[in-house]
């Protein structure tokens, strides 16, 4: 483990036993330190505190323009993923084609802006041309353009599946169109060129460890140009303070608020994002695929099916497994006797390591798979004849 790693890996702070950062992470060392710093300059708020908690905002967008390539000032923070995907769709116009099988964040935002405006209008992309649900290839949406479209938007990571898409290769197929990316499975840890998006949207409750109310927009030139800034609060306008007079909006993309941001929030993001860029997202990158490796590899020792993608360049820090209708039940129980934190959707385990995940997590997720399986050849020993193997 270089020096590099080995300084982000201290700053994991969760018990052994959490796999669940797709979920949300723990809060970092950084980040905790950064909160208790934070919290004690508002609770005595001292001369000038809050412009020293003002900061934050600058050094959360000077972090996301490290890692993004973004512009800072084409960045702005909000409260959530969701947020700033409802702020996107609303101000889109023409046909924007997207997967039915997206977190819900996406559909549901482009379902309602389409209604409650009509100047958007939402085409489905056809799972069965995906081929796998929730693989939004370059090939499947190259197939559903015609001249009506004017935006694509998709996950930089499915959250079911694992699958980590191709974002060059779809802006390749699109042309000038805008792509619209919901960043937040993998912002940080996944070395990706999110600069090829026109808009990314964001938070910093899963894989940036900074906790939740830490979201974030970026936008490039060509979609401010093109996004109406539907939902404007009294931030949304060149004035500081508009008394006694309502501005148009902003020509930035201070348009897209509607009030001034946590200060403590950004505080923990800006920790977060700062510990990132002191490390390279390409080093947490690849100690996150070394440990992917690992969970593929106890499952497949195992004999557990794992259904998301084998190709690190496919994948994330998501392994899903597959087990049977028979064995999920077992298996579940013997993952919370051994305090291993996984999730469970869809009748799949969803595994999710980083780049501090121990040695010891991953002996406690395996001797979890080996209880279950001794307890269900216990059961009905001529149903099964997996799942077996020793302690390490």
């Amino acid at each position: 483990m270089g020096t590099a790693e080995s300084a982000f890996a201290a700053g994991f702070t969760e018990d052994p036993g959490y796999l669940d950062f797709a979920k949300v992470g723990p809060l970092s060392a950084a980040v905790l330190a950064e909160a208790s710093a934070a919290q004690e300059a508002l609770g005595r708020f001292r001369h000038g505190a809050l412009d020293s908690l003002a900061t934050a905002s600058d050094r959360v967008r000077s972090g996301l323009s490290a890692v993004s390539g973004f512009r800072p000032d084409q960045i702005v923070p909000q409260p959530t993923t969701s947020h700033g995907l409802v702020h996107v769709m609303f101000g889109l116009s023409g046909t924007l084609l997207l997967s039915p099988a997206e977190f819900p964040s996406l559909p549901v935002a482009a379902q309602r802006a389409a209604d409650a405006l009509g100047a958007m209008t939402p085409r489905w992309l056809d799972s069965d041309a995906t081929g796998v649900s929730g693989h939004v290839t370059p090939d499947a949406v190259e197939a559903a353009l015609d001249d009506d479209v004017t935006a694509v938007a998709v996950s930089l990571v499915d959250p079911r599946t694992g699958y980590v898409a191709d974002l060059e290769g779809i802006r390749r197929v699109i042309g000038d169109r805008l792509l619209v990316v919901d960043a937040i499975q993998g912002f940080g840890v996944v070395d990706a060129r999110y600069d090829v998006a026109d808009v990314i949207s964001g938070g910093g409750q899963k894989w940036l460890r900074s906790g939740w109310g830490t979201g974030f927009l970026a936008m490039g030139d060509r979609a401010l140009e093109q996004l109406s800034p539907v939902l404007s609060g009294f931030t949304g306008t060149a004035e500081r303070e508009p008394w006694d007079v309502v501005p148009e909006p902003a020509g930035s993309i201070a348009a897209f608020t509607l009030s001034n941001p946590d200060l403590l929030a950004l505080a923990r993001l800006a920790a977060s994002l700062e510990e990132i860029d002191a490390t390279g997202v390409p080093v947490i990158a690849s100690a996150i695929a070394e440990r992917a490796a690992q969970v593929i590899d106890i499952a497949d020792e195992l004999a557990l099916p794992v259904v998301s993608p084998r190709a690190e360049h496919e994948r994330a820090g998501i392994v899903v497994l597959e087990p049977s209708a028979g064995e999920l039940g077992a298996i579940g129980a013997a993952l919370h006797n051994h305090g291993v934190t996984v999730t469970t959707r869809q009748g799949r385990l969803r595994v999710s390591v980083h780049a501090g995940t121990t040695s010891e997590t991953l002996g406690l997720f395996r001797d979890a798979l080996i209880s279950a399986a001794t307890v269900g050849s216990s059961a009905a020993p001529s149903s099964r004849g997996r799942l077996t193997g020793t302690n390490c």
